[in-house]
């Protein structure tokens, strides 16, 4: 016995292929848009780390400044407070600049032309660190 399709299987069939498609569209909007909605978190979130980072920056500014002001002025201990200042004032003013993001491009840039120091200082602190647990 041969199955014959009639109109009324036909356009229940060709609702369901409408209905599917239809379906299928929605799901890949819904799709971009939660795309979208992530992009613009991770954005923002970076945006945030960023500017938290410029916080940090001109807090060691500040404190380079307050360093230098009430620290010694003369000898060996004069010397190291202008050192420490110095130091605090470059990394805020570096932290400021960059941001967080600029660091890890800096971080992933001296990795790719240091591949075996770099190695070697992670397995070093992961060491350090498998201690500092241990104990």
């Amino acid at each position: 016995m041969a199955h014959t399709t009639t109109r009324k299987d036909d356009e229940r069939t060709g609702g369901m292929d409408d209905k599917l498609k239809k379906a299928g569209q929605v799901g890949a909007e819904a799709a971009d848009k939660a795309k979208d909605a992530f992009r613009a978190t991770g954005e923002a979130i970076g945006e945030a780390a960023d500017a938290g980072a410029s916080a940090v920056g001109g807090g060691m500014k500040s404190l380079a400044g307050t360093i230098q002001k009430q620290g010694p002025q003369d000898g060996f201990l004069g010397d190291a407070t202008s050192t420490v200042a110095q130091t605090l004032e470059q990394g805020g003013k570096y932290l400021q600049k960059e941001g967080l993001t600029g660091m890890a491009d800096d971080v992933t840039e001296m990795i790719k032309k240091n591949p075996i120091p770099a190695v070697l200082v992670g397995v070093g602190i992961g060491f350090l660190l498998g201690q500092l647990i241990r104990s």
